[in-house]
């Protein structure tokens, strides 16, 4: 069986060079492949993937807020960080194959900075503004995850993951 041996370029005076590490590899498959997915796949798996995401985010915001009694927008904020890494991390190399890129990553960072903002703000909203009823977290965080993941498949799947 063969591995996948990752090497990065470096130039040949690389002690002037500064360096930027990439961002860590989950090894999910050993082939990644240049040709995208078709749109019904790459929907299906960014689904599955945000699922995943979405408990590891709901699990310690949840965690955060009503057991460690952390603020809601700090428990948010923290949730969301663990739930984007998760999500980033499987869906560049499962949903969308793509290379490593420094672009790509550093165009992820900027996306999840709105996407970070749009949805703790949302969700702070929408749990004010509701009664103050056992079903009131769930809702405003569902609310606030369905806007962030519409936004990003939207933008990873037509700029983000076409950078090379």
């Amino acid at each position: 069986m063969a591995s996948l041996v990752l090497v990065p370029n470096t130039p040949a005076n690389h002690e002037h060079e500064p360096h930027v590490p990439l961002p860590v590899e989950i090894p999910v498959t050993t082939s990644i492949a240049d040709d995208a997915l078709d749109l019904k796949t790459q929907m299906v798996r960014f689904i599955v993937t945000g699922g995943l995401s979405a408990i590891v985010d709901l699990g310690l915001y949840t965690l955060l807020f009503k057991v460690v009694g952390l603020d809601i927008s700090a428990a948010k904020a923290i949730s969301f960080v663990a739930g984007t890494t998760t999500a980033y991390l499987i869906n560049r190399r499962w949903t969308f194959k793509a290379e490593p890129s420094r672009a790509r990553f550093v165009a992820v960072v900027a996306l999840y900075a709105v996407t970070f903002a749009i949805q703790v703000g949302l969700n702070a909203v929408i749990y004010h503004a509701l009664p103050d009823e056992w079903w009131s977290l769930p809702l405003a965080f569902v609310i606030a995850q369905g806007t962030a993941t519409v936004i990003n498949f939207v933008v990873q799947r037509a700029v983000i993951f076409k950078i090379k």
